[in-house]
């Protein structure tokens, strides 16, 4: 999409179908151990704002910061990405507890607040920065998200075939700081996400 920025202004103004960051009331989440284990997920799934948010309230989360990943260049800017031509995807790096949430059901989340379905796609973002990816870190990660991605697409939940790739995560470039914790610093703001009630 050409101006996220305008598309969430005029979301705000015509109470648009994206959700707002106060409608994911539920249970508190479980925080991860002082001192336990630590790994990383990376993954895209559209708009990093959304993404951020939603995995935010997964238990055992750390840490989570929005950037681009999987491109041609370890230097780029929003702008550059937007454009579509750099190669990398927005996304999101989480630290978590694997002692508190395991791999592959961060990934069973992951695949709940997005439509994996719609290639490049997610809502009104269009184009391969919004692509539906997981970028795994670790060897054991990858044959972890290709199990999931079977599990997902064999169970039938979503009636289209699952579009998501599974990528090396080259060159994370963590996005300028106007994007972190956007949803926190702008509650009710631009996000196309929602947690979908699927059996997989």
């Amino acid at each position: 999409m050409t101006s996220r920025f305008a598309a969430a202004a005029l979301a705000l103004a015509a109470f648009a179908t994206c959700t707002p960051a106060s409608s994911d009331a539920g249970p508190p989440k479980k925080p991860p151990t002082k001192d336990g284990p630590r790994e990383v997920a990376i993954l895209g799934a559209g708009c990093f704002w959304g993404v951020e948010h939603w995995m935010q309230a997964a238990d055992g989360v750390v840490d989570i910061d929005v950037g681009y990943v999987g491109g041609k260049s370890a230097k780029v800017s929003y702008e550059q990405v937007s454009e579509g031509g750099t190669g990398h995807a927005e996304a999101v790096r989480i630290v978590f507890d694997p002692s508190v949430i395991s791999y592959e059901q961060l990934l069973l989340r992951f695949y709940k607040i997005h439509d994996p379905t719609t290639k490049d796609r997610q809502g009104n973002d269009q184009g391969s920065q919004y692509r539906s990816a997981i970028f795994p870190t670790t060897e054991a990660q990858q044959k972890v998200a290709a199990a999931v991605t079977a599990r997902v697409q064999k169970s039938g939940a979503w009636k289209s075939a699952v579009t998501t790739t599974i990528e090396a995560p080259s060159n994370w470039v963590k996005a300028e700081d106007y994007h972190q914790d956007y949803l926190v610093k702008h509650p009710g703001g631009y996000d196309n996400h929602f947690m979908r009630d699927l059996k997989f």
